[in-house]
């Protein structure tokens, strides 16, 4: 076992930086308009994990001028309904990039809830099907007529709504 003395002494005082799992169901998304943020590495890490879908259902509407996907969190469980998105692993820098552009924990709250993978890969990444809690950004404030507005299961700025997302 000779030479991996070094390699025990490098890894003791340099730990692999320290992830966190985000759930992103809107304009971060691939091939949404915000994505660009998530290879930003200036920014920081963020390295896509698997699709997913929530356990819970929510209700994830669209709403302001700017036509801005919200994940509402109600006082009704069971309202909604469970909604597609991405797993993305992020490192320190990349999660406080993301509190910032998320504006929480004023606009949105960073909730840590349970997810269903929808298509991981397995070994170091979950497997599909199975179970894992990740961060996501919901928010408890919101407009009244907000619970009026259609729900999607999953969003994309181009969709048939006719609500694309505006830039602000």
């Amino acid at each position: 076992m000779k030479g991996f003395g070094l390699l025990s002494i490098i890894v003791s005082v340099f730990p692999a930086a320290h992830m966190a799992k985000v759930f992103v169901y809107g304009t971060l998304k691939k091939g949404q308009p915000n994505h660009f943020i998530m290879k930003d590495h200036a920014k920081g890490q963020a390295e896509f994990v698997a699709h997913a879908r929530t356990v819970d259902p929510y209700p994830l509407v669209i709403a302001t001028e700017y036509n801005i996907p919200f994940l509402l969190v109600l006082d009704k469980p069971g309202t909604g309904q469970r909604v597609h998105g991405e797993i993305y692993s992020v490192d320190q820098k990349m999660l406080e990039f993301l509190d910032e552009f998320e504006e929480c924990p004023q606009m949105y709250q960073r909730t840590l809830i349970r997810l269903e993978v929808q298509d991981g890969p397995g070994g170091s990444t979950p497997e599909t099907g199975s179970s894992i809690e990740a961060y996501v950004y919901t928010t408890d404030t919101y407009e009244p007529e907000w619970l009026e507005k259609t729900t999607y299961e999953s969003y994309d700025s181009n969709g048939d709504h006719g609500l694309p997302y505006v830039p602000h």
